[in-house]
Parts: structure tokens; sequence; C-alpha cells
């Protein structure tokens, strides 16, 4: 035995997770930084709602300060924006053997891996829908990808033993020699979905407008070069495919990849991105410094202009600042500058 699973961070990802590994046999151990969702989980258990499974599972949770032991294998599911504070205290509960999953969105193996060792990281890239409601309560609102592989692309002992524990999640979850790839794929994607909470529309309804296709396209392009110049490849997953928002995509393979990615989007339970819900709901600051900007700054380092991306930031902040209103209307600035 391996002993139990820390998942550090119990909100949507963690949470999801953390409930699907305890139904399939696993003790579970959660670390969160909110008090009342800790006090909820350990005295009523964690309840997850939605279309896939509803179910209330038992585990111990913990404050950070309150966590004691060491483990060895550990799931790092916080927001991108709070990695390098999560690693720092992370790393002081895991086992010599022990190693972290980066169980979230962005680039954040990079930031782990300057704290803990490349050694002692292993890639992950998923794509479910969930959401935190309330303490205590996770809603599991529809599957998505779910991909395990190492940092230096070798197939190894220790990430097999977690590509088994995450079908016991998703059946259909893939190992990988390219983590890389689909992480960047994914900013891609991500790419599109923050300009998609621009707006209050829904995910697919903003993926099947005519008029934000054009400018959608266009930023995904940049954070495509990026990854091209800096010999990446980035793969498809979900009805996503990078290489229809590549410089040598037709437009007809954009506009099927724009038709699969709306589809997709229209059987999830969820119709809005964590990030509009971050920004229209919870009023919270999103992960956009840590997804967008290390586009931004890479592509800097290797000389890809991405006046796109770094726009959508300052267009994000201004809304989480309450200087900007979330509409329709900030597509068509967006376009404005892209023209």
């Amino acid at each position: 035995m391996s002993g139990p699973v820390l998942i550090w961070g119990a909100g949507a990802i963690g949470g999801t997770l953390g409930a699907a590994f305890i139904r399939a046999g696993e003790e579970v151990i959660f670390v969160d930084n909110v008090k009342e969702h800790v006090d909820a989980i350990n005295e009523k258990g964690l309840k997850i709602v939605g279309p896939i499974f509803e179910d209330v599972v038992k585990a111990k949770a913990y404050l950070p300060e309150e966590l004691e032991g060491q483990y060895k294998r550990t799931f790092l599911c916080v927001k991108a924006h709070h990695t390098e504070e999560a690693a720092k205290a992370l790393v002081r509960h895991l086992a010599p053997d022990g190693y972290i999953v980066s169980a979230q969105n962005g680039l954040n193996e990079r930031v782990i891996a300057r704290i803990t060792g490349d050694s002692r990281v292993i890639g992950c890239f998923v794509n479910f829908g969930a959401d935190y409601f309330e303490p205590g309560v996770v809603q599991y609102s529809g599957r998505g990808a779910v991909v395990i592989g190492e940092l230096d692309g070798r197939f190894t002992d220790r990430s097999e033993s977690i590509y088994q524990l995450m079908k016991t999640f998703e059946p259909k979850a893939l190992i990988t020699n390219n983590i890389w790839g689909f992480l960047w794929g994914k900013l891609i994607y991500g790419a599109l979905l923050f300009g998609t909470a621009l707006t209050n529309d829904s995910i697919a309804d903003v993926l099947d407008n005519p008029v934000a296709r054009p400018v959608l396209r266009k930023l995904a392009l940049e954070v495509a070069t990026v990854a091209a110049i800096n010999n990446i490849k980035p793969e498809a997953f979900d009805g996503f495919d990078p290489a229809a928002f590549g410089p040598l995509a037709t437009p007809e393979q954009t506009n099927k990849s724009f038709d699969d990615m709306a589809a997709h989007n229209r059987r999830s339970a969820k119709s809005h991105s964590g990030i509009w819900r971050d920004l229209a709901i919870r009023k919270r600051k999103t992960e956009v410094d840590a997804q967008v900007l290390p586009v931004v700054e890479i592509g800097r380092e290797s000389c890809v202009p991405t006046p796109l991306a770094a726009r959508v930031i300052e267009m994000i902040h201004e809304i989480e600042d309450g200087k900007r209103p979330l509409d329709m209307a900030n597509i068509d600035e967006l376009a404005r500058a892209a023209a």
C-alpha cells in the first residue's frame, strides 16, 4: 500500500477527484484553506452533486497549518495563482519518495519544480467540468479529458500507478510521453475560455458566435505560435484541435473545431467557465496571470508578439477591479484591437 492520497485544495478539481478516489476504495485526506469548507467535510462529509454521480463521501480534512505527517501520493489542486505558496507548504509533507501531481490549469509544473525539483513532479492535464458550490458541496458537471505524464517524457512505475488511479475517476484517462503538449493545448483552449469570460454568454454561445470566432481564432493563434517556436506540439482533446488554430490551419479546420467545442460544452451541465464564475459570482481574482501571462512572457523571450493575449489580461483585470462590465461589447473591442 502507498498510504493515503493527500489532496491539497478540496475545491472543484480536488474535491471531485478525491470523492472518486474514495468511492474506488482509497483513503483520502483533504487540505483546504477555507475553514468553513474543512469544517463541513469533517462534520457532514463532502457532497458531490451533478449528472455524473451524486454521493456524500467521508474523509478527514485539515487547514494547511493543522496537517501533520508525510505522504507519498499528493495532488496539488489549488488555483494556479496560489501554486507557489501551496507548493512551499506541501513540500514539507512529502515523503522521501513522494511526489506532487499538478491537477491544475496552466504550466504550474514549472512553478512546483522550482520548489521541489523536477523529479518530484508528475504532469497532469484535466479538462472535466466542476464547480465549488458552497462549504462541503462540489458539483461534478461534465466528463472531460484526463492525462498523466512525466515531465521528461519517460514512462515510470509511479506515473503508471497514478494513471491507474486516475482511471478509477475517468475510464478514458490517458498516459503520455508528451504532457507538455497537452498542457500547451489547454493553454490555447484556455485563452479561448478567457475570451468567452469577457461576456455573460455561455461558453457554447460565444464559440458559436460568428462575430467572436475571428478574434478568438487570432487570440489562439498567438498562443499556438509561441508553442511552435518553442518546439512544443500541442495535443488535441475533447473536440479541441490545436492544429485548427495554428498558422497553417484552413478556415474549414478552424470552424470544425469551434463547432466540436461548442457541441462538447453544450453536453455539460457547466454552461460557463470557472473564469466567468470567479468574475461574475465569486467576485475574486482569476487565474489570468498564471495562465495567460506566462504565454506573453515566453512569447517575449522568444520574440513572438502576443498583443491580443496581453489585451485580454488587461481586460480581465479591469473586470476584476469593477472597472469593466461583462458584455459582448468586450469581444467587439478585442476584435477592433486585432484589426
